[in-house]
């Protein structure tokens, strides 16, 4: 008999048998209690479509425009770190999958294979993530590896001056098990799973400096109020990401999709807007363009597709959710995301 299961919700159970018991709960750990973590999915879930009929959606177009490139779909992958937690191929099957789904990965500072082996004449288009270094000369490398290695932009944590407590990480494992590094950091990087790339002294000025160091669009990961939207936009950044990193620093900080309308409405369309955070199903990412965002960025569920089958894994997921998109926007009488906006919610 057929398991009525959702997809998705069977990728997810599947990751969780096959991944060992602590890279597990590295991966789906939140902060403190988890209500966050909770949050960002219940929420989306609460949002009601408004469906359209009798319009012709014979075409349905999912592609985008973002930063200059030319998509096939609004959704990206978000900087997941050391990915060969779960995989042996690491990253190398997930920027495949990635090129497979037609999408852009958003290859982690943190890796476990470093730019030098994933970038290289033909390979697929990917931006990096980094976090401002206690030291700026290490940061600075990092930028022209990066530039170097062909990435298209970079996008820079801005919500994580200190770590979150992780209870649950914590309990599992707090050090890097053996065979798995930071490939992109010195040898001597400490090796804790939390705190040790990061830098508390960090301000838009750091962020400006970054911004105007580097030939490449840099976009700020971890934006929820919106006057540092505001203040991001200032600093030369040329996209923001609405994110509360997965819910794994602060507890009870709002879910993204209800800050996703005050972010996007004080940027008013100055650059865009992008938001992570339980995005489970194609109609989260309808009701996510709805509220303002020009792209998604998805990270547990491509874990989960990369643990249980490597790049194939990865691809099987993005298509999935690339596929339910394009059927709540032909059930919604929106052909075209540019037609998408808040008029398919039923507010």
């Amino acid at each position: 008999m057929p398991d009525p299961t959702h997809p998705l919700d069977r990728r997810h159970d599947a990751a969780h048998h096959r991944m060992p018991p602590s890279a597990w709960v590295y991966l789906m750990g939140a902060a403190v209690d988890e209500h966050t973590a909770r949050w960002n999915t219940a929420r989306y879930a609460e949002l009601p479509l408004l469906p359209r009929v009798c319009v012709d959606v014979s075409d349905v177009d999912t592609s985008c425009t973002l930063l200059g490139t030319r998509l096939d779909h609004p959704i990206l992958l978000a900087p997941v770190a050391l990915q060969r937690l779960f995989h042996p191929d690491g990253e190398h099957a997930t920027l495949a999958g990635a090129a497979a789904a037609g999408t852009l990965p958003v290859i982690s500072m943190e890796s476990s294979v470093s730019l030098r082996d994933l970038s290289g004449a033909g390979s697929p288009p990917f931006w990096f993530h980094l976090y401002v270094q206690r030291d700026r000369g290490l940061t600075r490398e990092l930028v022209a590896r990066a530039e170097d290695a062909g990435a298209e932009a970079l996008v820079t944590t801005l919500d994580t001056p200190v770590a979150g407590h992780r209870y649950r990480q914590q309990a599992a494992m707090t050090q890097l098990p053996d065979g798995v590094r930071r490939a992109n950091l010195p040898d001597d990087a400490d090796p804790r799973l939390a705190g040790g790339c990061l830098d508390p002294s960090v301000t838009w000025t750091d962020i400006e400096q970054l911004a105007s160091a580097t030939r490449l669009p840099v976009v700020g990961k971890g934006v929820l109020h919106p006057d540092d939207a505001l203040r991001a936009c200032a600093a030369g950044l040329a996209a923001v990401v609405v994110s509360n990193h997965g819910g794994r620093n602060l507890d009870t900080a709002a879910a993204t999709v209800d800050q996703l309308p005050a972010v996007a409405e004080a940027l008013a369309g100055r650059i865009p807007v992008l938001v992570d955070g339980g995005i489970r199903r194609g109609t989260d990412v309808l009701k996510a363009i709805a509220l303002g965002a020009a792209a998604v960025l998805i990270g547990r569920p491509y874990v989960w597709g990369l643990a249980t089958d490597g790049a194939d894994g990865v691809r099987a997921v993005v298509d999935l959710l690339r596929d339910e998109l394009a059927t709540a926007m032909a059930l919604c009488g929106t052909p075209r995301l540019e037609l998408v906006d808040e008029k398919v919610l039923a507010r």
